[in-house]
């Protein structure tokens, strides 16, 4: 896998799984879904989601840089993704919830293309 392409499909990954957990908590949940009440169904499904892509953004990282330097790399487009949802979240919640719905089947494709 090409580094551009692997770095995109770690970010993406990272920024969605990041979404993930955070529209697992009541207060996030409630900015982007207008509900005060958050499922414990709905919850748990988020958390497995979200933990889910942050461990899946590992794969290309560690196929471009090898597994030393590639969890590093991924830590760094953890706290990456981490930043653009603490940034996008208190002003555009919906399109931030938006955006890694989008940015998931990106980088699930991205990985299965290459």
């Amino acid at each position: 896998m090409s580094v551009p392409l692997a770095a995109l499909a770690a970010f993406t990954l990272a920024y969605a799984g990041m979404t993930g957990l955070s529209l697992a908590m009541p207060r996030h949940y409630e900015q982007v879904a207008g509900q005060r009440v958050l499922p414990s169904g709905r919850r748990h499904f988020f958390r497995i989601l979200g933990w889910l892509l942050l461990i899946l953004a590992v794969v290309p990282c560690i196929q471009a840089w090898g597994t030393a330097v590639g969890v590093v790399v991924w830590f760094g487009f953890l706290t990456a993704g981490g930043l653009l949802i603490i940034l996008m979240l208190p002003y555009l919640p919906r399109l931030a919830a938006l955006a890694a719905a989008g940015t998931t089947i990106a980088g699930v494709l991205i990985l299965l293309v290459t």
